[in-house]
């Protein structure tokens, strides 16, 4: 039994992605977009700009188009990023044993926050660990998971103690399941390249959170110090240069870029380099063969199969390139359930 439960309770663990629609259909794409697009942390225009901008013009226009693409996501269990979740909660809850109770929801949508930690209430358990499955820490994704779960337990009568994993963007377990994942691709074949690629945010959001103005979007991420731990920027390269090291990449043989801005919505700009302009300089370069990871995701899902499988493999091939290769993501592969599984008890 583990020692730091109390003889008859259990430890909630509450593990949250972002979240899918519950269908491919329009109608629950737009409901997901409408829920998504609208939460402040994502996108941090005043409410009274951002609901009637978003939900009355942006929304609309775009849920038909996504809906066409989750069509091409989905599979015969649904959203992959929600059965690949349920199944790390099933294999998580297993390798921890009956001292825990593992939970899983989304912050968009089904399965929602509010049930799960409804279920760990009703269980009555000592104290509740929050895994937000975003490794690199940012205020639209690990903030806005964090803040939902204040918001609900803030009702609660009594209210347990609550911890949260913030970020595990330099976790060996993780950096071992990735770089495991890559090598098993490099022994198929010869790379010229790697890619890492993460998924964007505006720079101003790295600049609301950095009080004390360290942040100039240059060699500052080069290491990660205390002043820039939670930079999302600044995360993303440590775990590139893990990854790239475990591989045993030279600085010349990888490129860390960023992906999925919302450019034509908002003209500030993102983190760069932007990976759909990267990809295509490639081919002039003498690089054909690149392998891809996406080091912001453990699931697979849009932004991954997608954006990076498909539409950026038909980008480098018209650019002139001959291989693209996506290295899957986590999922529940046995290694990363360890990994989960180590960090929750030394937490």
């Amino acid at each position: 039994m583990n020692s730091s439960a109390t003889p008859g309770r259990r430890i909630g663990v509450l593990l949250v992605n972002l979240g899918t629609p519950d269908s491919p259909r329009t109608p629950d794409v737009r409901r997901y977009l409408n829920e998504f697009l609208t939460d402040g942390r994502v996108v941090d225009m005043p409410a009274a700009i951002r609901y009637p901008l978003f939900r009355g013009l942006v929304v609309p226009l775009r849920a038909p188009k996504s809906a066409k693409i989750y069509q091409e996501l989905w599979t015969e269990r649904g959203s992959p990023l929600l059965f690949h979740g349920l199944d790390l909660q099933e294999k998580v809850q297993a390798e921890l044993g009956e001292d825990y109770l593992v939970a899983f929801g989304m912050r968009y949508q089904k399965p929602s926050i509010g049930k799960a930690l409804e279920e760990l209430r009703a269980a009555n358990v000592e104290r509740i660990i929050v895994l937000p499955l975003f490794p690199q820490y940012a205020s639209a994704s690990t903030g806005s998971v964090q803040e939902k779960v204040m918001a609900i337990v803030k009702d609660w009568w009594i209210v347990p103690s609550i911890s949260f994993i913030s970020q595990f963007a330099t976790e060996p377990g993780f950096i071992a399941t990735i770089v495991a994942h890559g090598r098993a691709e490099m022994a198929k074949q010869h790379y010229d390249h790697v890619v890492l690629s993460y998924h964007g945010i505006p720079e101003r959001h790295v600049k609301k959170g950095d009080p004390t103005n360290y942040c100039r979007f240059g060699s500052c991420c080069d290491t990660l110090t205390p002043a820039n731990q939670y930079c999302y920027r600044a995360q993303c390269f440590a775990t590139s240069r893990l990854i790239a090291a475990g591989l045993g990449l030279q600085p010349g043989q990888y490129t860390v870029s960023f992906q999925s801005r919302l450019q034509s919505r908002l003209r500030d700009p993102w983190l760069q380099p932007y990976t759909d302009e990267v990809l295509k300089e490639f081919p002039a370069k003498g690089i054909h063969h690149v392998l891809a990871f996406s080091p912001a995701f453990v699931a697979d899902c849009l932004e991954t199969t997608i954006e990076v499988g498909e539409e950026f493999k038909e980008l480098f091939e018209e650019a002139g390139g001959k291989h693209w290769q996506l290295v899957p993501s986590l999922n529940s592969e046995p290694q990363w359930v360890e990994a989960v599984t180590d960090m929750i008890r030394r937490h």
